[in-house]
C-alpha cells in the first residue's frame, strides 16, 4: 500500500489534472441517487436506521454538490453558502 493511502490522504494531483466541476457534478449525482434510493425490505429499527443514514448521505452529498470549487495553490477550496435564502 502507498504511504499516502495509509495516512488517509489522497495522492498529489497536479492542478491541471483535477476537474473540480466534474467532481461537484458527481456529488450532485450521488445526492440524486440517494434521494431516489429504494428502501430495502427491512422493518422496524433497521428501517429507521436506513432512512436516517440516507438523510445524512443526501445532506452531505447535496452540500458538496452545491459548492463552488476552485484550486488555489494546490488546495481544493469549496465555498458553500449555508445561509438561508433571501427572498
Amino acid at each position: 500500500m502507498c504511504s499516502w493511502r495509509a495516512l488517509g490522504s489522497v495522492a498529489p494531483v497536479p492542478d491541471d489534472q483535477l476537474d473540480v466541476d466534474a467532481m461537484i457534478a458527481r456529488f450532485r449525482e450521488r445526492a440524486a441517487a440517494v434521494e431516489h434510493r429504494p428502501l430495502p425490505p427491512v422493518a422496524g429499527e433497521e428501517r429507521m436506521r436506513f432512512i436516517e443514514q440516507a438523510q445524512i448521505d443526501f445532506q452531505d452529498f447535496a452540500i458538496i454538490g452545491d459548492a463552488v470549487a476552485s484550486v488555489e495553490d494546490g488546495i481544493v477550496v469549496l465555498r458553500i453558502d449555508l445561509r438561508p435564502p433571501t427572498t
